[in-house]
């Protein structure tokens, strides 16, 4: 969805209603992006990383267009897409909305992401996967992404690229889950052809996959302040919440903005 970043801030977002701003020129810096490199238009999808923000704010944001939400930590999770459900319930909105999980994913929270997400991008273990696959109870299978480390950042979750084959077949044979790509969060660079090299990376591992694996088609990679060299490389889905939602209250951030 492409809007006018010049239109009038939506009042339903009040007192975030620069969000309706910050939100419209998101749009519009991924659709020049596109276009830029030549990519087809709709090519990379926005996920409105929501963590750390409130109901009210997400269902603003949801009033304007956007279906893909992503969050971070299970709890808050929970309580927030209920409470969205209740505050747009009666309204008709543009798309059904999609809720992605972006975070670590600890075992014992496996069963509630299995049941309240559309999408997980951070599977980096076969025991986090079958879990997932176990606790899955919904006509639908949950689209699961592998996060890979590339750049063997200690501490950093995410698998190895050599662990990866064993990794895509496991997932794939889980009837519950649906192996639809890669993710990637790369520590911090200032250099646009030095981001463009790690996202390059993974872009040339999604393809080396695909012959096998006919429905991986989603790379998720690109943040606020990497996010046109992702497009550049690629991206199909590009986490963004800084720049959309504003600073979040919490000192404890994470680096998935």
């Amino acid at each position: 969805m492409i809007v006018d970043a010049h239109s009038t801030p939506n009042p339903v977002l009040g007192g975030c209603g620069d969000s309706a701003s910050r939100y419209k020129r998101t749009l519009l810096r991924i659709h020049d992006q596109v276009r830029c490199c030549k990519r087809p238009e709709g090519s990379t999808r926005l996920i409105a990383v929501s963590k750390q923000h409130p109901a009210e704010a997400v269902a603003g944001i949801a009033r304007l267009g956007q279906a893909d939400f992503g969050e971070n930590y299970v709890q808050e999770s929970l309580e927030k897409i209920q409470s969205v459900k209740t505050l747009l319930d009666s309204e008709p909105l543009p798309h059904p909305l999609s809720w992605h999980f972006i975070g670590n994913i600890q075992s014992r929270k496996c069963r509630d992401i299995a049941e309240n997400f559309d999408w997980v991008h951070t599977i980096d273990s076969p025991k986090t996967a079958r879990r997932l696959n176990s606790f899955r109870n919904r006509p639908t299978a949950l689209q699961s992404l592998i996060q890979v480390n590339l750049q063997n950042e200690p501490g950093k979750s995410g698998i190895q690229a050599d662990e990866l084959e064993d990794l895509a077949e496991l997932i794939d044979s889980l009837p519950n889950l649906e192996f639809r790509g890669l993710m990637i969060i790369p520590r911090p660079e200032s250099s646009f052809d030095r981001q463009r090299k790690v996202f390059r990376k993974l872009r040339d591992l999604l393809e080396s996959y695909q012959p096998h694996y006919p429905n991986m088609d989603q790379l998720s990679m690109g943040m606020t302040d990497d996010m046109a060299a992702a497009i550049h490389e690629g991206a199909t889905m590009v986490r963004v919440g800084t720049a959309i939602f504003g600073s979040r209250a919490s000192k404890n951030q994470s680096r998935i903005q």
